[in-house]
């Protein structure tokens, strides 16, 4: 009983946010980027949130169950994406406030088709990461229910499919912060329990080398694999669609500057607990059939019924958050950067209305891909190492290039674009990704491509860099209501 009244108050709540966001929507605008108004609180915890999602929670658990903690060293590219981030591109990228990435695309390589060519590759890309958080949804609704996964599933994934659809990017950004929170205390909650019932951090950690001696090692994976997935997580943290359009969703510069460092703090405090709950789980359950069982087998049977409960909807929290923001990125995708260059114009309501179907489309694709079998044996944090590449391959070069070298063309950020998938997806395919993360060629394809092809084409026009190089333009004014 504990379970359902935890969970039902958690769900009125955010679909109430979804409400609210329906009644904040005025325009296109509120519905994709919340009026531009965010403030640095709400607009850092959505960040953190959305790149938190089930991959912390079900997926780095599952991968230090397996591997051990040498997997730990890969949260220390953050904060190091975050930087770059703020101190390199947000300055220049925030000049001309968009809507989406594509746009910014658009708007810097003078090209509908480079924007269309993006906003395609990031609707395949989401779709893959968007299966991830199902399939943890899925596990998180059999351990606190009983129901089977695939019911798991599809009740988790219509219900952020409500709110987001109904309440766009205010109801997004409000249910992270709530979210965010829900998460850090679920976590911190669990700790003290986790370390009774081991005995204290020092015999947990005693009791986790004796079950299993790789596990404070370099042996449970291979170097240059865990090299080269932090490049992925480095590289896909710097160039994320749903993170970067928070910067055209927040005020100004000085609140961007303020809600990244919220990140950084909320970041790191996250993944700190998560690694002593990945301990706690190696030490009290050291024979699991699958490694993503990991922290909804400790929130069931090692926690007391209140708390499992709030750790496992921590979970979904997370899970939840993630979804919602790439929902929406990726029905702006769709509808926004793919219908609008099609058919440009319509009403405010019309282009709002065009959103939320967007948003519905690209959310049941791949909940009905994961029920017929894709993904499946996968652990989560690999398909969401996947998407990390593909977004550092495809994203990151035209980004910083578009914002940092006056030079870059059209046709470079198209070669780049196209060859970072294409070398990303054939490494996967026929390359060792047991040693090498499919990120490396698919970045270095990048990179050559767009300094070789951008030297070898004729060189952009003054109004496609002037606004972003230009040294006396002002920092973006805000467009929208202010947001708390």
């Amino acid at each position: 009983m504990t379970e359902w009244v935890v969970l039902l108050g958690y769900l009125v709540l955010t679909l109430a946010l979804g409400y609210f966001g329906l009644r904040m929507t005025k325009n296109d605008e509120d519905f994709y980027i919340a009026g531009g108004g965010l403030g640095w609180a709400v607009g850092g915890a959505s960040i953190a949130a959305t790149q938190m999602s089930s991959g912390l929670f079900i997926g780095t658990i599952g991968i230090m169950y397996a591997v051990g903690w040498s997997f730990a060293w890969v949260v220390f590219v953050f904060p190091l994406a975050y930087w770059i981030m703020v101190a390199v591109i947000a300055p220049r990228f925030t000049r001309q406030r968009k809507i989406s990435l594509p746009d910014f695309i658009e708007a810097r390589y003078y090209s509908r088709g480079a924007r269309v060519i993006a906003a395609l590759i990031i609707l395949v890309a989401f779709v893959v990461y968007i299966s991830a958080q199902v399939i943890a949804g899925g596990l998180i609704a059999n351990a606190l229910f009983g129901v089977s996964v695939k019911a798991g599933m599809v009740g988790f994934t219509l219900v952020v499919l409500a709110y987001t659809a109904i309440g766009g990017m205010f109801a997004v950004v409000y249910t992270d912060f709530l979210q965010m929170m829900i998460m850090i205390v679920g976590a911190a909650a669990a700790i003290p329990m986790v370390l009774g019932q081991t005995g204290g951090l020092n015999s947990m950690i005693a009791l986790v080398d004796s079950a299993n001696p790789v596990t404070f090692t370099w042996d449970g994976m291979a170097p240059s694999l865990l090299l080269t997935l932090s490049l992925a997580f480095f590289l896909g943290a710097v160039a994320r669609p749903e993170q970067l359009v928070r910067f055209y969703a927040m005020k100004d510069m000085a609140t961007i500057r303020k809600g990244i460092g919220f990140v950084i703090v909320l970041v790191g405090l996250a993944h700190t607990l998560v690694f002593v709950l990945a301990l706690g789980s190696r030490t009290l359950f050291p024979a699991l059939s699958t490694a993503d069982q990991a922290m909804p087998v400790l929130a069931v049977h090692a926690l007391p019924v209140f708390l499992g409960t709030l750790l496992l909807v921590a979970v979904a929290s997370a899970m939840m958050s993630t979804i919602s923001s790439v929902l929406l990125v990726a029905g702006t995708a769709l509808s926004h950067d793919i219908y609008g260059v099609i058919r440009p114009g319509g009403s405010p309501q019309r282009r709002v209305l065009i959103g939320r179907i967007g948003t519905v489309a690209v959310g049941i694709v791949p909940m009905v891909m994961v029920l017929t079998g894709f993904g499946a044996g996968e652990l989560v944090q690999f398909i969401v190492a996947l998407f990390s590449a593909l977004m550092g391959a495809v994203f990151l070069v035209p980004v910083v290039a578009g914002v940092l070298w006056r030079r870059a063309t059209r046709e470079g950020a198209i070669a780049a674009m196209v060859g970072g998938l294409a070398g990303t997806v054939g490494w996967r395919q026929w390359g060792d990704i047991g040693s090498i993360d499919p990120v490396v060629p698919g970045f270095a394809a990048s990179l050559v491509l767009m300094v070789v092809v951008s030297l070898l084409t004729a060189p952009p026009p003054a109004s496609a860099t002037d606004p972003y190089f230009s040294d006396d333009l002002p920092e973006p004014a805000v467009q929208g209501r202010g947001q708390a």
